[in-house]
């Protein structure tokens, strides 16, 4: 199974999937993720041009800037000292698709209509969806050292995540990169440690899928959401079954060509 995915792989992927498959799985340079994304990056310094698939915007939005840190940060390749992570907070701190007064990132902007896109990509509202992106953005900016409210932005996020949980998968996963960078970079003060490591278990008990009969056949959230390995600070014992049962319908999933079709359709 694992040969003919890795056949799709490099028969099929884009050069920035194909850089990540590399670095997983054949220990390649994480910088050759980095240079996979910089077509993506615009000269503001965000990222658009569908990075994500199906978001043809090719100007900057928080959200594809934000899919752009995640990616860096998987890969081994997020260095704060870069001239892409630069660039990143320059972004970020030019306001642009900031709303002030709800002091959030939007989650979708009004430019996505005029690009093929999936619907939801399309603004509704203020274009606010919970603290995605914001807590992965406000995160980056502290760690940058960057000027703004944004420790008081995170310790905010943060007391939601404890009092409230988290409103979706995709949500939690910037609370889940949040944690992991502020501890990366050893800055305290803003959040407790213990504290937020127990609501984001929390929330992860809450928000995964526990029927796993619907794994292989409906887009739900599944546990490899969130454990980007075995040594994850927030994999618990009671997480494994439902790892185990993840790792099982993998074979079922698997098209004859050795790719995954998308689960969303």
């Amino acid at each position: 199974m694992r040969e003919s995915a890795a056949r799709f792989i490099e028969q099929h992927a884009r050069p920035l999937e194909l850089a990540q498959y590399r670095v997983f799985f054949a220990e390649d340079d994480p910088n050759e993720v980095v240079e996979a994304l910089l077509p993506f990056q615009n000269a503001d310094g965000g990222f658009g041009h569908a990075r994500e698939p199906d978001n043809w915007n090719p100007d900057s939005t928080p959200i594809t800037t934000n899919d752009a840190l995640l990616r860096l940060y998987d890969a081994g390749a997020l260095d704060l000292n870069s001239d892409t992570a630069k660039r990143i907070a320059q972004y970020l701190l030019s306001g642009t698709e900031f709303d002030p007064h709800a002091m959030r990132w939007r989650f979708a902007v009004s430019g996505n209509i005029d690009h093929p896109h999936a619907i939801w990509w399309e603004r509704h509202g203020d274009g606010i969806f919970g603290w995605n992106p914001t807590v992965s953005l406000a995160t980056f900016l502290v760690c940058m050292h960057a000027e703004g409210p944004w420790e008081t932005l995170l310790a905010e996020a943060f007391d939601t995540l404890e009092q409230s949980g988290a409103s979706s998968g995709d949500e939690l996963t910037c609370f889940v990169f949040a944690w992991e960078l502020l501890n990366r970079e050893q800055i305290g003060g803003i959040i407790d440690v213990d504290q937020s490591r127990t609501a984001i278990i929390r929330a992860i008990d809450a928000t995964v899928c526990r029927d796993t009969t619907r794994y292989s056949t409906e887009y739900v959230t599944m546990p490899s959401t969130f454990f980007r390995s075995a040594d994850s600070p927030f994999l618990v014992a009671s997480f494994m079954p439902l790892i185990q049962a993840d790792l099982e319908t993998l074979p079922a999933r698997q098209t004859p060509d050795g790719g995954f079709d998308i689960s969303w359709q």
